[in-house]
């Protein structure tokens, strides 16, 4: 009976293995990607056979010898008649014993090491850089591809001697040529002798890990940047080379083991080589590094210093971002700054963080559609002109409650229909977005045309669907015909044909359904779609790349493609700063919304934006386009996957058109700016000019994100699409610089750094949303737009404008409730500030008007936008003291200062008096709540 069932769950894991494989293979067969995967396979297959026999045949060798040399007499002891008992067990199933324990021992060897399928490949294929590092002048390719294959071999051969020398040790005692007991020697003249040969073995590889350690010095931790510093080169490295010679020395004196009798020899050697390395590779590096380096720090590590700097930005390709002083001249001239008022157009005030919800509302149609909680940016041509635009997809969310059944979940609610977009500038009556594609289907008029709005593979498609059986009728939307809705059925060549029994049996392993193979409503044609995110699909065509977290629709030539970057990185850049990639993406958006993916906390120094890939939404064809030319990581990989990546040349303009900069690429390369944009040895050992990425203002304790708009830089000739941060002084709310990538076809990919003078400090995006919410006229438009509302701030938009810097921020309201449905946000207020001048309005044009009007200093009263007066030089005096009185005030009661509170309240009269009198009273001001210290 044992027997059968050992069989039968041989069989059954045999199936499903088998059954993972091939559903495996149908599905890259189904995208075009087929040799991706059997070349994985094949990788694994001679990776896990290779070092699962290497390990089985030298340990089995090794245990062969230990049995065929026993000793010719073993003294009676204790000890020998306990061992007796298990030769007595062990030796009529000898054979099966050693077998078994082999096969399990090249079975956990071979899958360890089978995962690193990529490092032998890459090192098969490897790619020069042209770059070579400064110390051992290797090309970088060394570092990247060859060293990192030369550290999994002999920790393979490392393992399989330690193993050998276990089971060596093991036979030889249990057979008696080794034994704790008894009078003369405790080890046989065979048993020494092998054993001295696999210990001689053991300290050969030493000898060989000690002088590759010398190259792992380049990415020492040791100094003061990552790289070899003063201490690895001038202690570690001559000790790593002293320590080899040492060890193959102590090598030979075991190895000699086989010609002459004894240990003392060896003993003298491996004891002289564990002294060395106590003394060479740990003390006498310390007592450099404490009384050599310490003293004298910065002359003895500028070179390396220099070193970090260089190959850092290179490897994270910011060695061409431009640094340029600027807001040292402010334009001040009234006539001046209203002339170049009409440059201030097309300001993305549609928050794609805001307005999901107000999407939804709008334009989900139905129940059972649903659109992501973080809308995408992107631009087209509108009316001729480039345009910011955020747009959607209109997916689904499943059939609506209380009518789920299989059919229905699997074969009727398939796909989502439909782009909706909307102006980034302009918004409709009402504060709602002023869409440019709706409804379903889609208005005649829609500016932007989708031949294909199907949405088959898309960010939040089911886990599977059977679509296009023949005669299948697929939802498309409901409508107001005879049969009450639209249907489509799948005609795109995506998917795997499971109208067979075969393909219908091991779906339903895979999926663990049984109506995949019971169900009659599977008719001729039908396909069965799986793994069909574009972040998925991408990463299995090309499980080589780093995929992007934010994947975005386009409409390209009336089809839907999702355009998903692709990054290549590496750990292996010779002196260049380790980064964590989940920890340097991390902001308020991947922290508290599900649209953005998180990337994982792996440790990465190189960092290339390789590809751009596209998926269509309708039929899933998947199509990788080499991007970054010049990426030797990347041509490594494109001879791996042959013909998987199309040339540069191939990408089609229309679709050029939408690439835009990728965002976590960007938050990478400002995390690593925030420093090396110091270029200074001396200023970066001091610490001296170090940013931060800045606090959101909306979120407590989380980064800002980067937003995308369309700015112009200063010397440039127009706007165009950028992706865009700020800065602050490290450990200061202030504003250091402001940078934007700019995204346009013609000059992709060029970082600029806009850095603000130290003295007079500018105010970091923290302190204008402080001056918005202290500001009084903006308190008030405020707390009039919050009755019966919740306020949403949109993102606080930084633009280079007149010399210095443009502040925008769309306030949205929300109902608080006794909706009939769900409240969303509209945009209600937009808040201006341009250096101490700050305006609120119901738009743009109004707010700016009020700042860059006939009068140069605003009057805001919350009153929408309709207007405001001219202001006295004595008014907007008495409302700057007014601003700062309260500022001091609230203050001074955070601190319960009553001294300090009493005299900040007679301030605020003062003021008040002085805009009564000045004729510009506002219609509403702040009033501090009264302590015994005021009253």
């Amino acid at each position: 009976m044992v027997p059968v069932l050992v069989a039968l769950a041989v069989l059954l894991i045999a199936y499903l293995v088998f059954t993972a494989v091939w559903t495996n293979l149908l599905w890259y067969r189904s995208i075009g990607f087929s040799g991706v995967y059997t070349t994985q396979l094949s990788a694994r297959a001679v990776l896990f056979a290779g070092s699962g026999l290497l390990m089985a045949l030298a340990v089995g060798a090794n245990m062969v010898v230990a049995y065929k040399v026993p000793p010719a007499y073993r003294p009676l002891s204790v000890e020998q008649q306990g061992l007796e008992r298990y030769r007595a067990i062990i030796d009529p199933r000898r054979r099966l014993v050693t077998a078994g324990a082999l096969v399990a021992l090249g079975v956990l060897t071979g899958s360890s090491v089978m995962g690193q399928w990529p490092t032998w490949l890459a090192f098969l294929n490897r790619t020069p850089f042209g770059v070579e590092d400064p110390q051992f002048h290797k090309d970088v390719s060394f570092y990247v591809f060859t060293y990192p294959f030369l550290r999994l071999v002999l920790g393979v051969v490392f393992a399989t001697v330690i193993l050998s020398i276990v089971a060596a040790v093991m036979v030889h005692y249990l057979y008696g040529g080794l034994r704790l007991q008894g009078p003369g020697d405790k080890a046989s003249p065979a048993a020494r002798a092998h054993l001295s040969v696999l210990v001689g073995l053991f300290v050969l590889l030493k000898a060989f890990a000690y002088w590759f350690d010398r190259y792992g010095l380049v990415h020492s931790e040791r100094g003061v940047t990552t790289g070899a510093s003063y201490t690895d080169v001038n202690a570690l490295l001559p000790a790593k080379t002293i320590l080899a010679i040492i060890a193959l020395i102590c090598a030979g004196l075991f190895l000699s083991n086989l010609l002459r009798r004894g240990m003392m020899l060896p003993g003298v050697g491996f004891t002289l080589l564990v002294l060395s390395a106590i003394l060479l590779g740990g003390v006498y590096p310390l007592v450099i590094q404490q009384f050599q380096v310490r003293p004298d720090e910065l002359a003895k590590e500028r070179r390396f210093i220099e070193r970090n700097i260089e190959a850092t930005r290179r490897a994270y390709g910011v060695d061409g971002a431009q640094v340029v002083a600027y807001g040292t001249q402010v334009e001040t001239d009234p006539k001046k700054l209203r002339a170049a008022k009409a440059t201030i157009d097309g300001v993305r005030l549609l928050d794609p963080n805001v307005v999901s919800e107000t999407f939804q509302q709008l334009q989900q149609v139905r129940p059972f559609y649903r659109f992501p909680d973080i809308l995408d940016v992107d631009r087209y041509l509108i009316n001729g002109k480039p345009t910011d635009t955020v747009v959607a997809l209109r997916e689904l969310s499943g059939a609506p409650a209380g009518q789920q059944s299989w059919v229905k979940d699997r074969m009727v609610y398939t796909h989502g229909y439909g782009l909706v977009s909307a102006l980034g500038d302009q918004l409709a009556d009402g504060g709602v977005p002023n869409f440019l594609t709706k409804d379903m289907p889609a208005s005649g008029d829609a500016q932007i045309k989708v031949e294909r709005p199907q949405i088959y593979f898309g960010e939040r498609s089911p886990s599977y669907s059977v679509v296009g059986g023949r005669g299948q009728q697929e939802l498309d939307y409901p409508d107001n015909s005879a049969a009450g809705q639209k249907n489509n059925t799948y005609a795109g060549k995506g998917g795997v044909p499971i109208d067979s029994f075969f393909h219908r049996l091991l779906y339903a392993t895979k999926f663990q359904e049984k109506n995949l193979l019971l169900s009659g409503a599977i008719n001729k044609d039908a396909k069965i779609l799986y793994d069909r995110t574009p972040r998925e699909m991408v990463q299995h065509a090309a499980p080589w790349l780093t995929v992007d977290g934010d994947p975005y629709p386009a409409v390209i030539d009336g089809r839907v493609q999702w355009i998903v970057d692709g990054y290549t990185t590496a750990t292996g850049y010779p002196y260049s700063e380790n980064t964590s990639l989940g920890n340097a993406t991390r902001d308020t958006i991947t922290d508290t919304r599900s649209a953005v993916a998180r990337q994982a906390n792996d440790t990465i120094n190189y960092m290339r934006n390789s590809v751009k890939a596209t998926v269509d939404a309708y039929d899933g064809t998947v199509k990788l386009y080499q991007w970054d030319t010049s990426d030797p990581v990347a041509k490594t990989w494109m001879k791996v996957f042959k013909g998987t990546v199309q040339p540069r040349s191939a990408v089609p303009k229309a679709l050029e058109a939408h690439f835009r900069y990728p965002q976590d690429l960007f938050k990478v390369q400002r995390q690593i700016l925030a420093k090396y944009h110091v270029t200074d040895p001396s200023a970066f050992y001091n610490g001296e000019g170090f940013w931060d990425v800045p606090e959101d203002p909306g979120a407590k304790g989380r980064r800002q994100p980067p937003y995308y708009q369309s700015v112009q830089m200063p010397g440039a000739p127009g706007k165009s699409f950028s992706l865009t941060t700020a800065f602050n002084p490290r450990n200061s709310p202030n504003l250091a610089a402001f940078m934007a990538v700019t995204s346009d076809p013609g000059n992709y990919g060029q970082i600029k750094i806009l850095q603000l003078p130290r003295t007079p400090p500018a105010q970091g995006p923290g302190q204008v949303q402080n001056s918005f919410e202290t500001d009084p006229q903006v308190k008030d438009a405020l707390y009039k737009l919050q009755q019966g509302n919740t306020t949403v701030k949109g993102n606080l938009l930084t633009i280079p404008f007149a010399g210095g810097l443009l502040y925008v921020e769309p306030m949205y309201a929300k109902a608080s409730g006794g909706s009939e449905q769900a409240p969303y946000p509209l945009m209600r207020q937009v808040l201006v500030r341009f250096g101490d001048r700050i305006a609120s309005a119901g738009d743009l044009p109004a707010a700016l008007e009020k700042i860059f009007g006939d009068g140069p200093a605003p009057s805001t009263g919350g009153d929408g936008g309709d207007g405001g007066t001219t202001l006295t030089g004595d008014a907007r005096q008495a409302i700057a003291d007014l601003q700062k009185a309260v500022n001091d005030f609230e203050a001074a009661q955070r601190k319960n200062d009553y001294g300090a509170m009493g005299e900040a309240w007679k301030r605020i009269k003062a003021a008040k008096d002085a805009l009564a009198k000045a004729g510009a009273a506002p219609k509403a001001t702040p009033k501090p709540t009264p302590t015994p210290g005021n009253s």
